[in-house]
């Protein structure tokens, strides 16, 4: 017969569980979001060093290489975007909603080495190439203060994610059924990382694009009641 003292306890329990699927739900928004940063850092790099290499070689224009890797890096940002999570992706979108034209890139460049009021088109077919080499050169750059954050984010993250491994590890040890007790760990700290990323995608839709707050709240939520849920089954 269930007593109100066990089921108290069991509720506590359940509580210190899900915080503990917490911890890694959260460390494993910071390694995804983390990792996928360093991937886009190093893809749009590689792109601008070929297309770089291409143009001083003469095989394509100075212009088709500023034009092929702005389409580019554009095209990788959203893919790495789509494969961040709902938080990570909101934080981009907040920072950036989208990449920039290259009429856009053209007119910031001249202005930078021209200064205001040159038009691009009255200038030289050398100084445009200089133009077009810079778009291409900055293209391999990403923002060294974001690269950085995500750098210690990610760090931070591995650190999250270690603490609940141990954590889990401990429970399994303490456990009378070791295998019972090891399936239950697996299973409420995987409820709790996906409910965080189904949590942050719902409120995503809910907020918006560009909203980092809803959707960091919306996955901790998600994480915490599907990490819950699950504990309470078991």
């Amino acid at each position: 017969m269930t007593t109100p003292e066990s089921t108290e306890q069991k509720l506590f329990q359940d509580t210190i569980r899900a915080f503990e699927a917490e911890i890694a739900n959260v460390g494993a928004h910071l390694h995804f979001d983390s990792a996928a940063r360093v991937t886009y850092a190093k893809e749009i790099q590689r792109i601008s060093m070929e297309l770089s290499s291409q143009a001083k070689s003469g095989a394509i224009t100075w212009a088709e290489a500023a034009k092929q890797t702005n389409e580019t890096r554009n095209a990788v940002m959203d893919i790495i975007r789509n494969r961040s999570t709902p938080v990570g992706m909101a934080l981009a979108q907040r920072m950036k909603a989208e990449g920039k034209t290259l009429n856009e890139l053209i007119a910031r460049k001249t202005m930078q080495i021209h200064g205001k009021g040159v038009n691009f088109n009255n200038l030289s077919v050398s100084e445009q190439n200089r133009i077009y080499a810079e778009i291409v050169k900055s293209a391999g750059r990403s923002n060294p203060r974001v690269t950085a954050t995500m750098q210690n984010a990610g760090r931070a993250g591995r650190g999250l994610i270690f603490l609940s491994v141990a954590l889990s590890v401990y429970n399994v040890a303490v456990a009378e059924n070791k295998t019972q007790a090891a399936v239950r760990e697996v299973a409420i700290t995987g409820a709790g990382i996906g409910g965080g990323i189904a949590g942050g995608a719902l409120a995503g839709l809910a907020c918006g694009p560009g909203a980092p707050v809803c959707v960091t709240v919306g996955a901790f939520i998600g994480g915490g009641l599907a990490a819950f849920g699950m504990s309470w089954i078991w």
